[in-house]
């Protein structure tokens, strides 16, 4: 019985390729290329997440440092229009600046500010007291206001949550604005563009910019760039000096330069 149990249990070892010692051993190269799989998702995984959080904005295209834009802002919260933002105290220092009368000049003094660069968050960044995201707004020397705010008493919109919005025109001439998505800080300007950003109730439907600032908006974009000019400086001339001579008999002639005068015997001059 022995040794027919021990034939058995060698033709089943024979029929299935080999025995228990060639079963058990690890396929060295199966699994050396399954963890080189593995270690190349990943990495692909990780530069493509990095290229994705880490996106290089270009400074190609317009507005060049050479052009000038012109754009029409309004802030809006809760229901009120608030002044105009003050003229940008920092010109020296940005091209994208507030005149004071609700336009915004996009003059682009390098590449930061060029191209895709040209954003109004870019003009927000460098506007001290403004504020904007996409869940809060503050209007110079005034409260922040933060998604989920209650609007407060005596506006349009007392005890209403609110919410941040920016809309845009393309241009003057447009009469349908649209939200921007996501965050407005990326929104681009546009020449002769119109900006509301506010602070109101979700779902609001927001107003151009007064028409002042849309009217001052067309003159800045007809008008243009201005370049200072020098006033040209004008030299005094002086008249040529005269010369005065003295005849015999005490009469006095005057010559003029280049003439000759000639005193005759007896005081006449000739």
């Amino acid at each position: 019985m022995a040794n027919n149990s021990t034939g058995k249990w060698v033709q089943r070892a024979a029929t299935t390729g080999g025995g228990r010692t060639y079963r058990g051993q690890m396929p060295v190269n199966y699994y050396a290329a399954l963890a080189v799989i593995i270690i190349v998702g990943l990495a692909l995984v990780g530069v493509s997440r990095y290229q994705l959080t880490h996106k290089s904005s270009s400074s190609a295209g317009p507005p060049t440092t050479t052009q000038t834009w012109y754009a029409g802002l309004a802030v809006d919260v809760c229901g009120t229009i608030e002044p105009n933002l003050p003229a940008s105290a920092n010109k020296t220092k940005t091209g994208l600046v507030a005149n004071g009368n609700g336009v915004v000049t996009i003059a682009p003094k390098n590449s930061s500010e060029s191209g895709a660069n040209a954003t109004l968050g870019r003009f927000v960044t460098n506007y001290k007291g403004l504020q904007l995201t996409n869940s809060t707004l503050q209007y110079p020397g005034k409260p922040a206001y933060s998604n989920g705010n209650i609007c407060p008493k005596g506006s349009p919109d007392a005890g209403k949550p609110g919410v941040v919005i920016v809309y845009s025109w393309p241009n003057f001439t447009s009469k349908h604005g649209a939200e921007t998505p996501g965050d407005p800080q990326k929104l681009l300007f546009q020449n002769g563009q119109l900006i509301t950003m506010a602070f109101v109730p979700a779902n609001t439907t927001l107003p151009k910019p007064p028409a002042a600032v849309i009217t001052n908006l067309i003159t800045a974009d007809q008008a243009g760039p201005t370049t200072p000019t020098t006033t040209p400086t004008i030299t005094p001339t002086t008249n040529p000096t005269s010369t005065s001579t003295t005849g015999p008999t005490g009469t006095t002639a005057t010559t003029a330069k280049g003439a000759t005068t000639t005193t005759k015997p007896g005081g006449t001059t000739g």
